[in-house]
């Protein structure tokens, strides 16, 4: 501190600071620029009479949200990646045990929502996390943007549109991954001859469900039932299948010399395989759009 700032003074900023570093850290998405810019809000403070000020909170959040949009416009100006390197390691400003800092850091979106607020413009994003983050009421976030009530009102509904559709394509993004992992997983165990993980991924009321062509090769009855049923038809097989997207959904395919000769295509559901479709049929499988997975 200053030495020409008296304790009560820094003691009354002190009362506030997790909730400016909250409010920075997601404006900014950078623990390092949050704690710039709590500073700044701190200098701002230091030099000026607040003696008038009833609402100390409302007129530091207004004070650290305009540091944080000029930042944000220096930012894109400069086109600088907004998200820090370490950001998913970084316990940042939340490590020193600033509770509504590690509320805002653990929320139900986490990276993801951070991500998805980088894509936003800087008014954008001072709006949506003053008013639906922070519960900041529109007729206070406009000034700090120089719009009108309804201006803001209207920055804020966009961006919040633009999170959901963001948040929506994180889950399915890392729904995706969890399919793929549950498949690798059922396909390795298989192969390995590994009965016990083989249970393990499978859902104990599993059913799978084999075309005539795949019934006629012996593998498979038309219709098996259960997880000790199905893991033992599977125990040691699937050698060389791998793992791919069938019509976009989770699936593993059989292609000796790269022609899929058997497709199977996964329901998985809390992590578990809940049915199988074997597809042998020629002219199914050419119907079907195989891809790779990606990630």
């Amino acid at each position: 501190m200053n030495d020409g700032v008296d304790v009560e003074r820094a003691q009354r900023f002190e009362e506030h600071r997790a909730h400016l570093r909250a409010v920075a850290f997601r404006m900014l998405g950078s623990a390092h620029e949050a704690d710039d810019a709590v500073q700044e809000a701190w200098m701002r403070f230091a030099r000026t009479d607040t003696a008038a000020v009833e609402n100390l909170r409302g007129w530091l959040t207004t004070v650290v949200s305009r540091v944080c949009l000029n930042l944000l416009r220096s930012r894109r100006h400069r086109q600088e990646d907004a998200l820090d390197a370490d950001l998913p390691l970084a316990a940042g400003p939340g490590a020193g045990g600033d509770p509504e800092l590690d509320a805002v850091m653990a929320d139900s979106v986490g990276l993801a929502l951070q991500v998805v607020l980088d894509a936003l413009g800087p008014a954008e994003r001072v709006a949506f996390v003053l008013h639906d983050l922070f519960g900041v009421p529109f007729d206070r976030i406009a000034p700090v943007l120089d719009r009108t009530t309804e201006a803001t009102r209207q920055l804020a509904s966009r961006a919040r549109r633009r999170v959901g559709e963001g948040r929506e394509r994180a889950e399915a993004d890392r729904d995706a991954r969890q399919r793929k992992s549950v498949v690798e997983a059922f396909l390795a165990a298989a192969r390995e001859g590994r009965f016990e993980d083989l249970l393990a991924v499978l859902d104990p009321n599993i059913l799978v469900v084999a075309d005539a062509e795949a019934v006629a090769t012996g593998f498979a009855g038309r219709e098996v039932i259960g997880a000790s049923a199905v893991a033992a038809i599977f125990n040691g097989q699937a050698k060389d299948a791998i793992a791919v997207l069938v019509d976009g959904l989770a699936g593993a395919m059989w292609a000796p010399g790269g022609a899929p000769r058997s497709v199977l295509s996964f329901a998985v559901v809390d992590g578990r395989v809940a049915s199988i479709e074997i597809m042998n049929a020629p002219d199914t499988i050419a119907a079907l759009e195989l891809a790779p997975f990606e990630g």
